[in-house]
């Protein structure tokens, strides 16, 4: 009889389309949410908060972009039910169709000269639209590879979904450092910043073409011939209550490490008088970086353990908040290139890619999607959610120094590390080829 741990016959190239799908279109949905971060950092404070102090108006853009956040818990509770019932195909296409339709509005909203307060918050009412839409997207994207792929690689193909993310980062942020360069800094502010926001209906129009196309997934097709569950929320609360929470706070090193370097350092260069092209670009490098190792990472969870590699990887965080201050500071680009690489391509990776298998693996294939989508959205809602705007805010109090800050990530990162004190190993290669939740056996894995 065949272990676990053996893959089911047939589907190598299935699986790799489905791999294919689920990063392009998370590429897709991410794109949509990214580009306004980076856009909060480099125009919102000009174009929609003119009239205030450049740093308030700074922190005022940032809560706009944290009101997406807020609004993602309860995408991912009706997205994450909507998957369990329905399918994980049917649930991602909807959410892009969502997302993106928020991004093309943004590129044609009219600013503050033009309609004066309505136009920040008719800002904020897209921006909840989005985040209600990203809400159910990454648990999805996640289950179509995770489901698919054999056990003892689950965590090296599911790692390829979070390359979704820092490339959607990547896109917007290469786009805007173009455009900004490129062009006056009125024709920028006039119209130049509107571009990635409608280009988004081209990136949104080829991540449906693919999504359209990958079959849906066989475990999910399994649990749906049994009888009917209890509803998958009040199987999380009733029985995974250790999961669901440990799994929240887990979440929050990797949702804190990656706003503070891509967004709020710089915007912390702005503020000391350093160069935020020199960031930008320093971004950009790590960035790459990160798209590079994302799978080796999840390759390591696959033989040393999902928890022991977000263990070691938050740890390394941890020491690196400091450094990553004082090397924005001193405006040296081969150190501050250096910090990002080491912040993102080892810090955050290290810490994103055993997300991918860790969380599905926590949670029964009838609350899966659930699951994975409340963990991964509560716990983005309450460390990235608030991070831009509490952190400006620490940083005002304290007159532009950092220390408010630092100590801000780094509760958010001993939290994750208390979380994972008491979840469990998951990995199969490190549980003896067993699961730890019913995962039912299908011909793809």
């Amino acid at each position: 009889m065949p272990t676990d741990l053996e893959p089911r016959a047939g589907g190598t190239r299935s699986l790799r389309r489905t791999v294919a799908a689920s990063v392009i279109g998370t590429i897709a949905e991410y794109y949509d949410f990214f580009i306004y971060g980076t856009a909060s950092a480099l125009v919102f404070n000009k174009v929609f908060f003119p009239e205030v102090d450049p740093l308030v108006g700074t922190l005022a853009a940032f809560s706009t972009y944290a009101v997406g956040f807020f609004a993602r818990p309860l995408g991912g509770l009706v997205w994450g039910h909507v998957g369990d019932r329905l399918g994980r195909k049917k649930t991602l296409v909807y959410t892009l169709l969502l997302t993106g339709l928020g991004t093309f509005v943004v590129g044609l909203m009219p600013t503050y000269e033009q309609i004066g307060l309505w136009a920040a918050i008719i800002l904020v009412l897209v921006r909840l639209l989005q985040g209600f839409g990203v809400g159910g997207e990454q648990g999805g994207a996640l289950l179509l590879t995770a489901e698919a792929a054999p056990p003892d690689k689950r965590g090296f193909y599911a790692s390829f979904v979070q390359m979704g993310s820092p490339a959607a980062y990547l896109i917007p942020t290469v786009l805007f450092a173009a455009l900004e360069a490129q062009l006056p800094e009125e024709a920028f502010l006039s119209w130049g910043w509107r571009i990635p926001f409608l280009l988004s209906a081209v990136v949104v129009i080829i991540g449906l073409y693919i999504r359209m196309r990958v079959p849906e997934s066989e475990t999910f097709e399994a649990v749906k011939e049994q009888e009917p569950q209890r509803a998958p929320v009040k199987v999380l609360l009733s029985d995974h209550r250790r999961e669901v929470f440990g799994g929240m706070l887990a979440k929050f090193v990797e949702a804190a490490v990656f706003p503070l370097y891509t967004v709020f350092l710089v915007s912390y260069a702005k503020a000391h008088d350093v160069d935020s092209g020199i960031v930008l670009d320093a971004v950009i490098i790590a960035i790459v970086a990160e798209l590079i190792l994302l799978p080796f990472w999840g390759k390591l969870t696959d033989r040393i353990g999902r928890r022991t590699t977000f263990i070691g990887a938050a740890v390394l965080n941890l020491a690196l908040v400091v450094p990553a201050f004082l090397a924005v500071e001193s405006g040296n680009v081969v150190l501050i290139t250096l910090l990002m690489i080491a912040g993102l391509a080892f810090g955050h990776a290290g810490t994103y890619a055993p997300q991918a298998s860790y969380f599905p693996e926590l949670f029964p294939s009838s609350a899966r999607y659930s699951g994975v989508s409340v963990v991964w959205q509560f716990g983005a809602m309450i460390a990235s959610g608030p991070f831009t705007v509490v952190a400006s805010a620490l940083l005002v109090l304290a007159g532009g120094g950092f220390t408010w800050v630092a100590v801000y990530v780094a509760a958010l990162i001993v939290l994750s590390l208390i979380g994972l004190r008491f979840l469990p190993e998951t990995a199969p290669n490190r549980r003896g080829g067993t699961e730890y939740a019913d995962w039912p056996r299908t011909e793809q894995n």
